[in-house]
């Protein structure tokens, strides 16, 4: 069958022109398509490529206990759950998985969401109204930004990045708010560095305020068995509600909120995403619960995850380009659009697969290629990045010293 063009079509010829100022400002983005398992190495363009932009972190997106979970709840429960959750599309195993998340996080109950950008969704608007103010780090990620913007009524503050006295500021400023809601990252996705937790902890406590952290790099990387930020400063009980994600370190996808039981509660109520969204199919449920098993009965993906670390920023540091980073995620930050965009691309001629990230995702004088260390890659597979990026650094002038 032959397309037919309609007249409509050219109404959307302005897109043409904001593509075009994207490739101007070397700001443009396609989309990278690899083939096989999400691993440490990948097929793309039908070569062989080291993978180092994946959130993968303890490499369980095809650990076998993980897709033997999988198939076996497709085979015994289908493949979806047919219907919202609060009409018949809860299952029991979706209630099997929030009562393992919980135990895992070590709160009263767990609310599992389509993603962690839902989850942020469905966790501030129920909660915040009229009379309400959300006080948010300046970093925090776009899900957090969008969820405070769909509260009714609620005034939106910001202070700037991990600045305590700033915090403290704000505050004071809206001490007679109704409600005050302190909103953070738990690992800032873009830098890698931790939040100040004990200390934003210590002004909720001081100015009666909720605190809710976003801990999706968090989990499975920080805390005991990857407990997360919270469990990394023995903040249990201190800290009102947390967000996760199961499509980062967990290795299959969806988010969830961990708090109370008056939170489930009132986000089953009144949260859109859960009401107005089918949950996730067993297979992915089960995955999920595998990878929580498995995280709780050993903590060793977790050791070598940060063993790769310490190895890579070493090595980095050697050659003159020290990673100022707390966590697996290591930004190279090189300054324009236009040289984040080189330096990932004469990375990938040498095999080796790092994103550019640009404005609007990072403020335009700081753009960078953000790597991400993996547990499944080997010590010769990060040798083989250093040494990528010691070549190219010597031809782009990016080396200190």
């Amino acid at each position: 069958m032959t397309a037919t063009t309609h007249p409509a079509s050219n109404r959307l010829d302005f897109l043409k022109e904001e593509i075009q100022h994207l490739k101007d400002e070397h700001l443009y983005q396609t989309l990278k398509v690899f083939e096989g398992q999400q691993d440490a190495e990948i097929t793309m363009d039908g070569r062989q490529i080291l993978n180092f932009s994946s959130n993968n972190y303890l490499g369980l997106a095809n650990h076998p206990k993980l897709i033997e979970a999988s198939i076996k709840a497709t085979q015994e429960l289908g493949v979806g759950a047919g219907a919202v959750r609060t009409i018949i599309g809860t299952m029991r195993i979706h209630e099997a998985l929030e009562e393992k998340l919980a135990q895992f996080k070590q709160c009263e109950a767990t609310l599992v969401l389509q993603s962690g950008f839902t989850a942020n969704m469905a966790a501030i608007p129920p909660i915040m109204g009229e009379g309400d103010v959300v006080i948010s780090d300046q970093l925090n990620h776009a899900s957090i930004i969008d969820a405070v913007r769909l509260t009714r009524g609620t005034t939106k503050d910001i202070f700037p990045h991990s600045d305590m006295n700033a915090l403290e500021s704000v505050l004071k400023k809206h001490k007679n708010a109704r409600r005050k809601l302190i909103v953070t990252d738990g690992v800032f996705s873009m830098d890698g560095d931790i939040a100040k937790l004990p200390d934003i902890v210590s002004l909720a406590e001081k100015h009666n305020a909720i605190v809710m952290v976003d801990d999706a790099h968090g989990s499975g990387v920080l805390g005991s068995h990857g407990r997360g930020t919270v469990d990394h400063f023995g903040l249990h009980g201190q800290v009102d509600i947390v967000v996760g994600t199961m499509s980062k370190a967990l290795g299959s996808m969806g988010g969830y909120v961990a708090s109370t039981h008056a939170m489930r509660e009132i986000m089953i109520n009144k949260a859109r995403p859960l009401l107005f969204s089918t949950p996730h199919p067993p297979a992915v449920v089960a995955a999920c619960m595998a990878a929580i098993d498995l995280m709780a009965q050993d903590d060793a993906l977790i050791q070598k995850l940060w063993y790769n670390t310490r190895y890579f920023k070493a090595g980095m540091k050697s050659i003159g380009l020290p990673i100022d980073s707390e966590t697996p995620l290591c930004p190279v930050i090189v300054g324009t659009s236009e040289k984040a965009q080189k330096l990932s691309q004469r990375l990938l001629e040498e095999g080796i697969y790092g994103r550019a990230i640009v404005f609007p995702t990072v403020a335009a004088d700081k753009a960078r290629v953000r790597v991400i260390i993996n547990a499944c890659h080997t010590q010769s597979q990060l040798d083989r990045c250093i040494e990528a990026f010691e070549k190219i650094g010597k031809e782009l002038n990016l080396l200190n010293g």
